[in-house]
């Protein structure tokens, strides 16, 4: 049976200088991980040692859909402090990202080319993570695609395993219904609760990145909103 995805896959040719890009620093930035039965998983037994890959040990960002690296450069800069990690299926943006990285000297960041959903439970343990961001996964409008919207009642499970106790899980959407859904989704969750009664503010180190700009552009409103992991 084929496995619900949140993502289409696109097509992964590099232009030339996200080519070069990947050639150069991959090695670096990229962590290397045993491949599971699909392009996007990894084995059900693959493992990371995060003290090793980032050279220290520091708290763990992670971001669930990096896209082109535009919020993930501006995370790891405004917090030299944490190691950051960051998930993306896409092999020309990670290559983009690369390239942001390297130019803007970000030594803190490292990137695992993976299903989010699949990975995160394989490798990441409980409450090693200090703060999870999703900004802007696709909505899947249609109710009948719903099933793969990245923000789950499973999901949302698995983010709580991994966050520490006073964690927070960072969101934001620039679609109304799929706003509704997260809160809905994550409301239900006895392991979280909402940060903000009555919506969160902007999170003011997230940029605005071109993406969010054409939703503004369009005339749809950005929300944001933040949970945080209670007990412990």
């Amino acid at each position: 049976m084929r496995e619900v995805v949140s993502f289409v896959r696109r097509g992964e040719r590099m232009n030339p200088s996200q080519q070069r890009a990947w050639d150069a620093l991959s090695g670096f930035y990229v962590l290397d991980v045993p491949p599971g039965r699909r392009k996007t998983a990894i084995a059900a037994d693959a493992q990371l040692d995060f003290a090793a890959a980032f050279g220290r040990e520091a708290p763990l960002l992670v971001e669930v859909g990096s896209g082109d690296g535009a919020t993930l450069e501006a995370l790891a800069a405004a917090h030299p402090e944490a190691n950051l990690l960051g998930f993306e299926v896409f092999l020309p943006t990670v290559a983009s990202t690369l390239s942001r990285l390297d130019r803007a000297g970000l030594k803190n960041v490292r990137m695992l080319v993976a299903d989010a959903q699949q990975a995160i439970p394989i490798l990441l343990g409980p409450e090693s993570v200090a703060e999870v961001w999703t900004f802007f996964p696709d909505p899947w409008h249609k109710a009948r695609h719903h099933k793969r919207r990245l923000v789950n009642p499973g999901f949302a499970r698995t983010v709580a395993r991994v966050l520490v106790p006073g964690g927070r899980w960072r969101l934001a959407t620039d679609w109304e219904d799929y706003a509704i859904w997260i809160r809905e989704v994550l409301d239900a969750e006895p392991q979280f609760a909402a940060e903000f009664a009555q919506g969160a503010p902007r999170f003011a180190q997230r940029p605005v990145t071109r993406f969010e700009q054409r939703a503004i552009d369009a005339g749809r409103t950005i929300v944001d909103m933040s949970y945080v992991k209670v007990g412990g």
